[in-house]
C-alpha cells in the first residue's frame, strides 16, 4: 500500500519502519527532521499525503494532531477523497470526533487507532491496537495493523479506541502506583526488591506491569520507554474526559500530585517509572538524585 507515515517518535518511527519492511511503499514527515531507512522523507505532511491510500498519524497530543492535519501544510490539504487516516495517538475522544468530522468534509475516512506494547513492541511489530471506527475501514488497512501489530480489538464507534486507551492506561497507573508503593514499603522493612518481584509472579498479584517494569526497576534504568511527560499528559485526558461524562476519579487525582511532583523534579523526560524513586526518597531508603 501507499502509506504516509506522520511522526517519528518513540513509537512512530519503529511502526514506519515496520511497513517498510513489509514492502508497503512509505513516506515519512517529521516536525524535526528524521528519515525512516527505505522510506521517502517529505517537507510536510501535505506533501506526504499526497496520493496515499492511508495516512498514519502518530504524535505527542491533541494539538500537535490539529497541527499535523490542519494547520498551515497539513495533511488535509494534501488528501485525495477516500484516503483513510488512521490515528494512533492518544489524544482526546471528544477532539478525535472533530476531527474525524472536518476528514469526512473532505471525503476522508477515519480511524482512531492507539497502540499498547510501549517501544519494544513498536519495534517488534507486536503493538495492539484498539481501534474505534467502521469495520470496513478496519480492512482496508489490515495490511498496515499486520505489519506493525499482532492483535487489533474493535472497540466500537469512532472515538471508542480512545476510550478504551485512556481507560486502560488509568489500570497501568493505578497498578504501578500499587506496585511503587509496596516496593517501597518493603525496603524500608528490610525486604529486597528482588525477593517480592519473585513473590509477585509466585502468586495472584502478578501483573504484566509488574513483569514489564521489573528489569528496569532492578538495575534503576528510568530511561523513556513511555515517558512520564506522556502518561502525565494522558492522566489529565483521563480527567477532562471524566468531567465531560460526570465520572469521579478521586484515586487518579491523588496520583496526579505524585506525576506533578516528579515533573517539578525534572524527570518529564525519564520513564513514568521514574515516579518510585520519589517514594523511596521520602521513606529515606534512596539518596535524592539528579535525573
Amino acid at each position: 500500500m501507499r502509506v504516509a507515515f506522520l511522526g517519528l517518535g518513540i513509537m512512530g518511527r519503529p511502526m514506519a519502519a515496520n511497513l517498510v519492511k513489509a514492502g508497503h511503499e512509505v513516506t515519512v514527515w517529521n516536525r524535526t527532521p528524521k528519515d525512516v531507512p527505505g522510506a521517502v522523507t517529505a517537507p510536510t505532511p501535505a506533501e506526504a499525503a499526497k496520493e496515499k491510500d492511508a495516512v498514519w498519524i502518530c504524535v505527542s497530543d491533541t494539538k500537535a494532531v490539529q497541527g499535523v492535519l490542519f494547520g498551515p501544510n497539513g495533511a488535509a490539504e494534501g488528501l485525495s477523497s477516500g484516503t483513510v487516516v488512521v490515528d494512533s495517538s492518544t489524544i482526546s475522544p471528544s477532539a478525535s470526533l472533530l476531527f474525524m468530522e472536518g476528514l469526512q468534509e473532505k471525503g476522508c475516512e477515519f480511524l482512531d487507532a492507539p497502540v499498547t506494547g510501549s517501544k519494544i513492541a513498536a519495534e517488534n511489530g507486536t503493538l495492539i491496537f484498539m481501534i474505534g471506527g467502521a469495520p470496513h475501514n478496519i480492512e482496508r488497512v489490515e495490511p498496515l495493523l499486520r505489519a506493525m501489530g499482532q492483535k487489533v480489538i474493535h472497540m466500537g464507534d469512532n472515538g471508542k479506541g480512545l476510550s478504551a486507551k485512556l481507560a486502560q492506561n488509568m489500570n497501568i497507573v493505578f497498578i504501578y502506583e500499587g506496585l511503587c508503593e509496596s516496593l517501597t514499603l518493603a525496603k524500608k522493612l528490610g525486604v529486597p526488591p528482588e525477593k517480592m518481584f519473585q513473590l509477585i509472579e509466585a502468586s495472584m498479584i502478578r501483573s504484566g506491569v509488574a513483569e514489564y517494569k521489573k528489569p528496569f526497576i532492578l538495575n534503576q534504568d528510568y530511561s523513556p520507554n513511555f515517558p512520564l511527560k506522556l502518561m502525565h499528559k494522558d492522566m489529565h485526558l483521563m480527567m477532562d474526559a471524566a468531567k465531560e461524562n460526570g465520572v469521579d476519579l478521586p484515586g487518579l487525582i491523588k496520583i496526579d500530585e505524585i506525576y506533578e511532583e516528579a515533573v517539578k523534579a525534572g524527570l518529564e523526560e525519564m520513564d513514568y517509572a521514574a515516579t518510585i524513586t520519589l517514594l523511596e526518597e521520602r521513606a529515606g531508603v534512596r539518596l535524592k538524585t539528579k535525573p
